[in-house]
């Protein structure tokens, strides 16, 4: 999409992903007038914390060594080193895809 709004002399689409694995809770929180659905937890945190960190790295995609690890190959990607996370006591290796 972004090469077609370069083509067509519009601004690219700025973006920001942070990726994270482990448990949440998630459901419908609120009142009959005010419900939302939403998901809860310290992976969440940790996954929100990322994509705060695309905005300072400009990377738009950032992913935890706990994802890198469940996935089972670091090859396709850059390890981007410790990073200290908003909330978090221990800094969190962060990866971002190659290229």
């Amino acid at each position: 999409m972004n090469g077609q709004l370069a083509e067509s002399g519009k601004p690219a689409l700025r973006y920001g992903v942070g990726v994270h694995v482990g448990d949440v809770m998630y459901g419908n929180i609120g009142s009959r007038k005010r419900l939302d659905f939403t998901a809860i937890g310290p992976a969440v945190n940790v996954a929100s914390r990322l994509e705060d960190l695309t905005k300072v790295i400009k990377r738009p995609v950032l992913l935890s060594s706990d994802f890198v690890k469940i996935l089972g190959s670091s090859k396709e990607f850059a390890d981007l080193g410790p990073h200290s996370l908003r909330g978090l006591e221990k800094p969190v290796s962060v990866y971002g895809p190659l290229g």
